[in-house]
């Protein structure tokens, strides 16, 4: 029996590069901490804490049209901040640029100008979508018949059939209740869209589905995109530039080239990630 060695793995084709250098900054991260307090003991009067930085001194820059990645495992503190970017935590030091906009002094402007999906997303099940999205447009001023065209169209695009905009969510799979998620996200036309593992469970057709419209909206629409992932294909086929987070601190920034140059000759991403880290992914919901 002759025995032959496994096949290497390969990397996905990289996002073609860009030149971004001329576009505006359009968001700009400074020195970001943000720490959470956990109880380690003591007595009921008096107990005590440690504290643990969730983000820890992240500082980059994204520019206009740009499509961001952030890499890392569960409790890299991706969704940390994704949540201090898009006003739902008040960063404890540092600094959140939107367009020249601190997302803590100017939040009510900051929230004109952005939208967020997770991988978590809350819907009144028992609704359809087009009840959950007519909802939301109300909340944003937006006319109801604007809402509900710019709905179907997007929900089209990502595949869900027409039947299915009038059903309850509670009904749909996992897959379309994301791509509801997704619609939703989009209803307002945000100019920043932050992207918490929006395929993470998803069906391959699925995933597909969600990465064109990412890039559709990029290159059609001029949006600015952050997008954190476990996926390395997701993120070479979409990035233009990567960053990997490990223990709350940026470890790396690049193009996937870049990246993969950094730990020798012929190295997949997700090489590059386990030896600058010392961690591996894993594909589970949640941080």
């Amino acid at each position: 029996m002759t025995l032959t060695a496994p096949p290497q793995a390969t990397s996905a084709p990289a996002a073609p590069p860009r030149d971004l250098s001329g576009r505006d900054v359009a968001i700009d991260v400074q020195h970001l901490v943000k720490a959470f307090r956990k109880r380690q003991g003591g007595t009921l009067l008096r107990p005590q804490f440690s504290e643990s930085r969730a983000v820890d001194d992240v500082t980059f820059q994204v520019r206009r049209g740009e499509i961001y990645g952030v890499l890392g495992p569960n409790g890299s503190g991706k969704s940390t901040l994704i949540r201090a970017m898009s006003t739902l935590l008040i960063p404890d030091a540092g600094t959140v640029g939107i367009f020249g906009l601190d997302v803590v002094r100017d939040e009510a402007q900051v929230r004109r100008l952005l939208n967020r999906v997770s991988v978590d997303a809350a819907f009144y099940k028992k609704l359809s979508p087009r009840e959950n999205l007519l909802y939301s447009a109300q909340l944003y001023g937006l006319d109801r018949h604007v809402a509900e065209e710019r709905a179907q169209v997007t929900l089209k695009r990502l595949g869900l059939k027409e039947k299915a905009f009038f059903e309850p969510l509670e009904e749909m799979s996992r897959g379309m209740q994301q791509k509801v998620a997704i619609a939703r996200a989009f209803l307002t036309s945000p100019v920043i869209v932050l992207l918490d593992e929006p395929t993470t469970g998803l069906d391959p057709k699925s995933r597909r589905d969600v990465q064109e419209f990412v890039l559709e909206l990029r290159d059609v629409h001029d949006a600015t995109i952050i997008l954190t992932t476990h996926d390395m294909p997701e993120a070479e086929r979409l990035c233009d530039r990567i960053a990997f987070i490990s223990g709350g601190k940026f470890v790396a920034e690049g193009t996937a080239e870049e990246l993969r140059g950094l730990v020798g000759e012929g190295k997949t991403l997700e090489d590059a990630f386990i030896e600058l880290t010392g961690e591996g992914l894993a594909e589970e919901e949640g941080e």
